[in-house]
């Protein structure tokens, strides 16, 4: 065959250890992936065949550069679901990597003071100031909070870790020793793995395919019985026996795609590992079965990172915190000798009284009205309205049909039954277009797949949705454009060097007030945020508090979904409880207790029948 690339096949009767050894002689330039020993060339299909390597024989001089293909790629003639170009020295330098990141933790934690010592590090970008002589001392075995308000650097310290930025100046060390990583396959090899705040999963893949992605550069061939069974297995040590291995990611809710980051994280065996914000779309339950993860991997001696806004999990979980503000080291502290107000003020340089600005409530009449909302599995009946001036909860545990609720409401998902009453005006809404030409605007929970177009520059993003304003007969009018854009940034106090930038360049907090000025921009006057603060930090929580207090000042109606019932008590004048998608209960501004959502979020109290 003169083909420049060939297939070698696994028929049934052969062993895993005859394609182990073709394998090897195609790598090493023994075999051309001609006929060897029951192995032959260009194979269009078999109802058997797992996987195959497809060698460049063309190449005389390297016969190792070899590319792994997947049998789905074979069976379907098409792009490969899963695979990756080797060779036989990035092989073995993986071999060597797992080894290590596997046996290693527990010896080095006796071994060496710090698994993590980052020195003097400073970083910027076009000319602005990221990080300056930032230091961050980690202990083996230690769980170390890593807390700062919005813009305080720590998504970016955190890149230098693993690679992603290289620093202007400073050294990082990693288990005793000084390294130069010039990317994240680098971090990786040197054991560190982080899970971001925003998911970095392959949708069309399925589960297992994305917990083992890195597996399909070590192996010949796909075994993929043996590969669902470890996926399953790796969900099961957390705790979490309902997800299907073969599901494609894209159908998974947010909280179980990050279990699945998580399980994609461990399974690297890393000896540090960064978690930005593992709990912020978990259940009470989810938590507990992650804490009692993370204890048993501290005990390890596995090194563990741990960025939350969540104050109470720092306390109740972490060692010892590390204080961030302006790029700049500030302290570190053990969280036993510390309190939450003390942490606070450290962080934003004011007392934690001020985390919920006051605002005097002047509600006027109901302006929208859901009654019996019906959609699918999730949403079974629940009602509610909101008035002119009035931040109205919807309160519940993670999974309850609040968020399905108002996709169905303004017409993102099919609403089986139920109406939406707009000014006593009945409304039948086919998407989110159509609830803006009605001045309806919704925040949605999952800010980089739905929220904002990351890789555009804020000000298309800001301006995508009021193009009738800044455009006619096609063409943009940039006077206009700019000044609504300029409007925003000011009055939201968004911090970008220039609105050109894209929105990825921007932290969390900022991102979120960029979604936030595009629904403004729409010139909508009832908007929902379904989790408004979500992956943002103190405070940039406090600034979009203040945002929205100033838009219910303006006579706004407001829905606000909450997973943090602090924030539906802090915030909120009146509170509809979702359990099991029904309303089933309404609190008013005095009745905002914990005791009280908990209790009707868990069916101990009922104020609202179910064929009301």
């Amino acid at each position: 065959m003169n083909s420049s690339s060939h297939v070698i096949q696994l028929f049934s009767p052969l062993s895993h250890a005859r394609l182990n050894e073709a394998g090897e002689k195609a790598l090493h330039g023994k075999g051309r992936g001609t006929k060897e020993r029951g192995f032959f060339g260009r194979v269009r299909y078999a109802p058997f065949f797992r996987a195959g390597w497809r060698v460049n024989s063309s190449r005389s001089e390297n016969y190792g550069e070899a590319e792994f293909i997947s049998a789905r790629q074979i069976q379907s003639k098409g792009a490969p679901r899963a695979a990756c170009r080797v060779g036989p020295e990035r092989v073995k330098a993986m071999e060597e990597n797992t080894a290590v990141a596997a046996g290693t933790a527990e010896v080095r934690s006796s071994e060496i003071e710090y698994s993590v010592k980052m020195t003097s590090i400073s970083k910027s970008f076009e000319g602005v100031h990221a990080l300056r002589d930032m230091h961050l001392e980690v202990r083996p075995g230690e769980i170390h909070a890593l807390v700062g308000e919005n813009g305080a650097g720590k998504s970016t310290l955190i890149r230098v870790l693993s690679g992603v930025y290289s620093p202007d100046s400073g050294e990082v060390a990693i288990n005793g020793k000084p390294v130069t990583l010039s990317g994240p396959k680098d971090g990786i090899l040197a054991g560190v793995s982080v899970i971001y705040q925003e998911f970095a999963l392959v949708q069309h893949l399925s589960v297992a395919e994305n917990i083992l992605l890195d597996d399909f550069r070590n192996k010949s061939f796909v075994n993929w019985k043996d590969m669902y069974k470890l996926a399953r297995e790796s969900l099961q040590s957390l705790g979490f026996t309902d997800i299907d291995v073969r599901t494609r990611v894209r159908d998974l809710s947010v909280a179980y795609q990050q279990v699945v980051e998580i399980c994609k994280a461990l399974i690297r065996k890393a000896s540090i590992l960064v978690l930005d914000e593992p709990t912020a779309v978990m259940t009470t339950r989810e938590v507990e079965q992650l804490f009692k993860l993370i204890v048993s991997l501290k005990e390890k001696g596995v090194s563990i990172i741990y960025i939350s806004h969540r104050l109470d999990e720092i306390f109740q979980i972490c060692d010892r915190v590390t204080v961030m503000k302006d790029g700049q080291y500030v302290n570190t502290v053990d969280t036993s000798a510390i309190d939450k107000h003390e942490l606070v003020s450290m962080m934003i340089g004011r007392d934690l009284a001020s985390y919920f600005p006051p605002r005097e409530s002047d509600i006027g009449d109901v302006v929208l009205t859901a009654e019996h909302i019906r959609a699918g599995r999730a949403v079974k009946d629940i009602s509610f309205s909101v008035r002119e001036g009035e931040i109205l909860g919807l309160a519940g545990l993670v999974g309850s049909g609040r968020t399905e609720c108002v996709r169905a409401m303004l017409g993102i998902d099919r609403m089986d039954s139920g109406s939406v009453t707009l000014r006593d005006q009945r409304l039948r809404l086919k998407s989110t277009r159509d609830a803006y030409k009605h001045r309806i605007g919704l925040l949605p929970e999952d800010r980089k797949n739905q929220g904002v177009l990351l890789r555009l520059p804020i000000y298309q993003n800001i301006t995508i949705s009021c193009q009738k304003l800044i455009a006619k007969f096609g063409w943009i009018f940039k006077k206009r454009e700019k000044a609504v854009v300029e409007q925003y940034i000011a009055d939201l106090a968004i911090k970008t060097a220039t609105y050109m930038n894209n929105v990825e360049s921007l932290s969390g907090g900022n991102q979120q007030k960029v979604a936030i000025a595009k629904i403004l921009a729409a010139d909508s006057k009832v908007l929902f945020l379904d989790e408004p603060t979500r992956g943002v930090d103190v405070g940039a929580k406090i600034e979009i508090f203040k945002i929205i207090n100033e838009l219910v000042a303006r006579k706004y109606a407001v829905v606000m979904i909450s997973s943090e019932m602090e924030e539906i008590i802090g915030m909120c004048d009146r509170a509809v409880v979702i359990r099991e998608g029904r309303s089933v209960g309404e609190l008013q501004k005095a009745e905002l207790t914990e005791i009280n959502i908990i209790q009707y979020s868990m069916g101990v109290k009922s104020n609202v029948t179910e064929n009301e």
